[in-house]
């Protein structure tokens, strides 16, 4: 366990370091991203000032105007809401500032002038935005997983070395088996130069991808372009030792700001898997579908009953306000520290793991016994169990089934039947939720997370309880069965409302 401090210890160090300081976040429109916002809009009142980086769309290309419609009147800020709106709405006038730019581009797409005037303003920035598509076209991915972070790196020290906070995955570890610790990860395929300062050099294999990627577009156009792009990303993350485009360009970011920001403070935040909330804002508070998420609702509407797993394998699973907390403790020390090169890993597979098959008949049980209370995710109780079995036997299994259901569809067809096979339409959601999600399920490594609980055991036993980042508090059994299929129904599949700011002088009119 953590070590404990004194009693009578009354500061908050988290608190004194960022009280009055400009931060830059990025990625706010993400779920991780809102959840860090909440929470120091909450949790950190004294706060100079937060400053997004939102890339303005067709609907609404104003910064603001796209804050407030999109992001706003997300259920996330509920709790903030109801305890003090107008301490909500205030502080979105007075300290919440936005910025319309582009990550992608240099100077994010701002005039120099504004740009250099925001690096000078602001005190430090954490860098949430990323393509969390696992199967993303290769050009896309690279483009925002990897080659942004320039843009991140020369805005950093244009303003005059801040700290950053750069947000990747515990899945940079690719297909590396074993223990995997908070450092630097070695390819588990083709050979990449390492430089002597402990990154590796990522220079040419950028230049190859990028050559791949011109050599694509000239032969393919249209949606035959998009798929070709999906498949070389693909291919190039096996090649070079992961098992999908988002993992490997997320790694190559990591050596791109190891390299660019040199002497200088970076904090890489590696999570697992994240899932809805422990505790904060509210017990299970999720957005969207997660990697868990998709086999949890196939198997709720009977659509999935097989899938390649191994049950005995730890599926790292992490709340995301443990990982909002972690990037927030990660700020703090920057600031206070700087100068310095970090690797943080935010997950549970060391300290409090849960096992695939375990994780399976949570769910399952829950299912058997309360179906009924998750409106949303079940529309009826399940009538088929959820199996695990290894891959081999899964594709002999699911290979063998389609092929006469195919034959038989085919028939059917040419009789004049237009309605394709309901088990033939599962048979290929589970292939296709198996080719994504398959290699998150059937684990062999194990995420460790000591350095982390070495920083929040330095940060001291108030900010432990401001901003707990330790998985040994969650009791699985609780959390699968009764906090996330709860917030599942409740948030993920259910519809959100709009939210309105009141301005000042409304709220004096009412």
């Amino acid at each position: 366990m953590a070590k404990q401090h004194s009693s009578n210890e009354s500061t908050s160090r988290v608190l004194s370091q960022l009280r009055g300081k400009h931060v830059l976040i990025t990625g706010t429109s993400g779920f991780l991203g809102k959840v860090v916002l909440e929470k120091l809009i909450r949790a950190v009142p004294d706060i100079g000032g937060i400053h997004l980086l939102i890339r303005g769309n067709a609907r609404h290309p104003d910064a603001r105007d796209r804050f407030l419609n999109e992001v706003a009147c997300s259920s996330v800020f509920e709790r903030l809401k109801l305890n003090d709106g107008e301490a909500f709405d205030s502080f979105l006038e007075e300290k919440l500032f936005c910025v319309t730019g582009e990550v992608t581009e240099p100077f994010f797409g701002m005039v120099r002038e504004s740009w250099d005037a925001l690096a000078d303003q602001v005190d430090a920035v954490i860098n949430c935005a990323a393509s969390v598509n696992f199967r993303e076209e290769l050009d896309k991915a690279l483009a925002i997983n990897t080659l942004c972070l320039k843009n991140i790196a020369a805005f950093a020290r244009a303003g005059g070395a801040l700290p950053v906070v750069q947000i990747s995955t515990c899945y940079v570890n690719g297909k590396n088996g074993g223990q995997v610790h908070e450092d630097v990860i070695r390819p588990a395929g083709a050979s990449i130069p390492r430089s002597s300062e402990g990154y590796y050099d990522i220079e040419e294999l950028t230049t190859l991808l990028q050559d791949k990627i011109a050599d694509v577009r000239s032969r393919y156009s249209g949606k035959i372009l998009e798929k070709k792009l999906v498949e070389l990303g693909i291919r190039e993350a096996n090649h070079y030792g992961w098992s999908d485009t988002y993992t490997f360009t997320k790694w190559m970011g990591e050596q791109l700001l190891m390299k660019a920001l040199q002497g200088q403070s970076l904090t890489i935040l590696r999570p697992s898997i994240i899932e809805s909330a422990l505790e904060e804002p509210v017990p299970g508070w999720i957005e969207g579908i997660k990697v868990a998420d998709a086999i949890i609702l196939a198997y709720a509407r009977g659509k999935v009953t097989i899938f390649p797993g191994k049950r005995s394998g730890i599926i790292d699973v992490i709340p995301v306000d443990l990982v909002a907390n972690a990037i927030i403790l990660s700020l703090a020390e920057g600031l206070a520290e700087p100068g310095r090169h970090r690797v943080y890993q935010c997950c549970s597979g060391s300290s409090n793991p849960v096992r695939v098959g375990e994780f399976i008949d949570h769910i399952m049980e829950e299912a058997r016994t309360n179906h009924a209370a998750y409106e949303h995710l079940f529309y009826r109780k399940p009538s088929k169990p959820f199996i695990a079995v290894g891959r081999g036997l899964f594709d002999a299994v699911v290979g063998g089934a389609r092929v006469p259901l195919s034959v038989l569809d085919r028939v059917m067809k040419v009789a004049g039947q237009s309605r394709e096979l309901k088990l033939l339409k599962n048979i290929d959601t589970t292939r296709s939720l198996a080719t994504i999600f398959g290699f998150y399920t059937a684990p062999y490594y194990i995420f460790h997370n000591e350095k982390l609980m070495s920083l929040s055991d330095r940060m001291g036993s108030l900010d432990q309880a401001l901003f707990p980042v330790d998985p040994r508090q969650i009791d699985w059994a609780t959390y699968l069965r009764k906090i996330h299929l709860t917030g599942l129904n409740r948030f993920a599949l259910s519809e959100r409302k709009l939210y309105r700011l009141k301005t000042r002088k409304s709220r004096k009119a009412a």
